[in-house]
């Protein structure tokens, strides 16, 4: 099945560039509704006690209190977070080689995009995207 309607979840600590990302999302036409939350440990709490499905998950890598990383290694140790299977991307400008191999290679990621500076650039990769998961098959829809 699958799941287009859903709930987008960004994690991003800075305001300016969670704006870009939910006027992208908007100005492509989609009304799912976007929730944010500043920092991995928010986002941990809401997964953990909403039952509200996510069709994706655009996080930052360098965050206050709980990073990127440390958050989706929690997500992956937890049996029902990751039963969920949220796709799970990471979107940031630390896009560093070490930060890429980790994500690919000890976490269950779904993406890694670098912020981009052009606005239609990131319309673009946005577009793809969202796009890509409203439309694959997907086990908990």
């Amino acid at each position: 099945m699958m799941i287009k309607n859903g709930n987008i979840l960004i994690i991003e600590d800075d305001a300016d560039d969670k704006e870009i990302l939910e006027d992208v999302i908007v100005s492509l036409g989609n009304t799912n509704k976007i929730v944010w939350k500043i920092n991995g440990q928010e986002a941990l709490s809401y997964l953990c006690e909403s039952n509200e499905k996510i069709l994706i998950i655009f996080c930052d890598m360098n965050m206050p209190i709980m990073n990127g990383l440390e958050l989706k290694r929690l997500i992956d140790g937890d049996p029902v977070l990751r039963k969920k299977s949220i796709p799970f991307v990471f979107y940031s400008t630390a896009a560093t080689e070490s930060a890429i191999e980790e994500a690919y290679t000890t976490l269950s990621i779904q993406g890694f995009f670098k912020k981009e500076n052009d606005y239609q650039k990131t319309r673009s990769i946005v577009n793809y995207i969202l796009e890509y998961w409203k439309n694959c098959i997907h086990p908990n829809s």
